[in-house]
């Protein structure tokens, strides 16, 4: 006879509540496949598994997909050097079975619908909701792996041909993807839940996808070990990605007043900005987010790299400002109460270099340097804190929360942004930018908005200047998107190793011929601390280590042990 596995982990109320927050879900057990599809309620009991694929900061005290996710020209150095993690062939992957398993999850969906007693639109709709979740997978696996099998049913256990088929192309399997894009867009529940799936999510996942495949088939290398470009495919996936964005530009979403509350808010759901978040309650759900940023352990930092990216308050960059471009920090005393004492000291302040940058700087690093030596106490936190290079993240962090839900993992109640509209309209602007279709009336829509919040002036079709740190090969307005992209969107999930493997620019994160993506602030007027190591004048995150680009790291090696059960699978380039 057989069985569906409900996973423990399913925060799900067994059979009453197709509606409810997967927050509020409890345990299922197991059931038989012939008697669990028995009304829409069963249904949603099932598909609240697919919510545990969207980590958000976590869970207890796993990392989660914001912060941690570095690999990338954004941090450096810290508790653990962000280093390619599969630089040999593994002997098994969690990354490949994982997927599989997921989609697996989803083909049961979409097979099974048909079986339950309830209306054509329900049956349409949990058929996207696998659809959906199938497609979401597949992306994610094609990004790691490209070739793939594709899979669209569950796959009987005898069923050789199917378990052991060869890989298709990415681009074959990345065609089906869509198709499984469209059917849920068109086919979802159309409500305005912030905390389900519905249709909302559907087209915030294709303009993401969409996006991605995009600009992936424009610019990618055959002497890469891939297949040349395709122009009229970039042009396909790019429209569907502008058209996807749009329809949730029309809807009732808005920026939130305040770009740091996306981040640190205790609740969202009154958030206008956000499409699809993840909520956590007191002593129920939590993570440690908030703990790791505010810890006494050196962690990761911004990279000096990153910090130049940020525009000054007149537009410009920092080759081009006519501000003061000067980045030394600056020594200020302070006076402290250490054990009942008074005790005079001073701090490393940047409160002066961030008061000429884009807001959203100041709202994402500390206005004192916290390195060695130099650790300093954030909003009461009792506890000093110190960073690989020197930039602190205050990001996440929310002084309101007492100390002890704050300072401690597993404590924090925080809420996580999954899908939000300033990245729907970052997507927007660069799919009509690779179009070359962009208006004016196209910023003014989108990236414009995201710099009325950044204190920044709006930028123009022709920016007017061009930056000569522009080393991508691509135009001035495009450059200046890609720059809004990185700066609001600062160690969020892991969009910036991913961008620059769509953009096919992953040799950005070779620390060799890129030095700055390792260094930090400067800290000349310091001094004192002998500590510290120093990259002349900045502060060295690299913790000794560096990191060499070689182009096999666009892909992941298959797992040894799948080759071995299927011998059909063929290794990808130069592993």
């Amino acid at each position: 006879m057989k069985r569906i596995a409900i996973p423990s982990l399913l925060l799900a109320v067994a059979l009453t509540s197709a509606c409810n927050s997967f927050l509020d879900k409890e345990p299922l057990d197991m059931f038989t496949d012939e008697n669990f599809w028995e009304s829409e309620n069963t249904v949603a009991s099932y598909a609240n598994s697919f919510y545990e694929q969207f980590a958000g900061y976590g869970n207890g005290n796993s990392y989660g997909d914001f912060y941690f996710k570095t690999l990338s020209d954004d941090q450096a150095g810290g508790y653990s050097f962000a280093d390619w993690t599969f630089t040999n062939v593994p002997a098994n992957s969690a990354e490949w079975k994982d997927g599989w398993v997921e989609i697996r999850r989803a083909n049961i969906l979409v097979d099974r619908v048909d079986r339950v007693n309830m209306p054509d639109a329900a049956k349409a709709h949990w058929r996207g909701v696998g659809r959906l979740m199938r497609a979401w997978q597949y992306y994610k696996l094609v990004r790691d792996y490209g070739d793939l099998p594709w899979v669209d049913k569950p796959i009987d256990f005898h069923d050789e041909a199917k378990l052991y088929g060869p890989r298709e192309s990415r681009d074959a399997v990345m065609d089906k993807v869509l198709e499984d894009l469209n059917y849920a867009c068109e086919n979802m529940y159309d409500n305005t839940s912030r905390t389900t799936l519905n249709r909302n999510v559907a087209y915030a996942m294709k303009a993401e996808i969409c996006l991605f495949e995009g600009t992936f088939r424009k610019y990618r290398k055959a002497e890469d070990g891939q297949t040349a470009p395709d122009a009229a495919g970039a042009t396909r996936y790019l429209t569907a990605a502008r058209d996807a964005a749009a329809h949730l530009m029309s809807k009732s979403f808005k920026l939130n007043p305040s770009y740091q509350e996306n981040y640190n808010a205790v609740d969202l759901s009154s958030n206008p900005e956000m499409i699809f978040y993840k909520a956590y309650k007191k002593d129920v759900m939590q993570h440690s987010l908030v703990a790791y940023v505010s810890s006494s352990t050196q962690l990761n930092g911004m990279s000096k790299d990153a910090f130049e990216a940020y525009l000054f308050t007149d537009g410009k960059p920092l080759a081009l400002t006519s501000l003061d471009k000067g980045d030394a920090a600056r020594t200020i005393p302070v006076t402290r109460t250490v054990a009942g004492k008074t005790v005079h000291d001073t701090v490393m302040s940047i409160s002066h270099l961030l008061a000429l940058r884009d807001k959203r700087l100041s709202a994402t690093i500390d206005t004192a340097l916290c390195y060695v030596g130099r650790g300093f106490t954030r909003y009461g936190v009792g506890m000093a804190m110190t960073s690989s290079t020197g930039y602190g993240v205050c990001k996440y962090d929310n002084p309101a929360l007492p100390e002890r839900d704050r300072n401690q993992t597993t404590r924090n109640y925080t809420h996580a942004p999954l899908f939000w509209l300033s990245v729907v309209y970052l997507e927007y602007a660069e799919a009509c930018a690779e179009l070359g279709s962009i208006t004016q009336a196209d910023l003014d829509r989108s990236v414009n908005l995201l710099r009325d919040r950044a204190g920044l002036p709006h930028l123009n079709v022709n920016p007017g200047f061009d930056d000569p740190a522009n080393k991508m090969g691509v135009s001035s307005l495009i450059w200046e998107i890609r720059r809004e992209r990185r700066c609001e969107l600062m160690f969020d999930n892991d969009f910036r190793y991913w961008d620059l493997i769509r953009w096919h620019q992953l040799d950005r994160l070779d620390s060799s011929t890129h030095p700055d993506i390792l260094n930090g602030a400067n800290i000349s007027a310091d001094v004192t601390d002998k500590l510290v190591t120093r990259s002349g004048n900045y502060v060295n995150g690299s913790k000794g280590k560096t990191r060499t680009y070689d182009k096999k790291h666009y892909w992941y090696p298959i797992p040894t042990d799948q080759m071995d059960l299927n011998k059909q699978l063929k290794q990808n380039p130069g592993w």
